[in-house]
């Protein structure tokens, strides 16, 4: 069965960084390509990042280009999202995804002075 679990959200001042972390597990890790999401209150679910299976690949929405880096760990079964220089307008839940159809519960990121 798979399992997503995000961690490592919270609040952060504007400017501040965090990292998400995204363990993975009943599934063959390396194999599939992941990607971040979020959704901010009234908003739609929106792609944030995406990296391929063996990580060499990523991309990026272009409100967080040069801001945000993903990056995975394959022999610890983990995606991470790393959020540097956060903007108010980052404040969402943020979803870890494998496709096609498997997410994870999601992690509250607030920005907020």
């Amino acid at each position: 069965q798979v399992h997503l679990v995000e961690s490592g959200g919270g609040l952060v001042q504007p400017g501040g960084s965090l990292r998400l972390s995204c363990a993975a597990s009943g599934f063959t890790f390396s194999n599939y390509p992941m990607r971040w999401y979020r959704q901010a209150p009234g908003k739609e679910r929106e792609l944030v990042a995406a990296i391929s299976s063996n990580g060499r690949n990523t991309n990026y929405a272009d409100s967080v280009k040069g801001r945000f880096t993903c990056s995975r760990d394959n022999a610890k079964n983990t995606v991470y999202l790393q959020m540097t220089s956060l903007k108010p307008e980052d404040t969402a839940v943020y979803y870890c995804h494998r496709p096609s159809a498997y997410w994870g519960q999601g992690a509250q990121v607030t920005v907020s002075s």
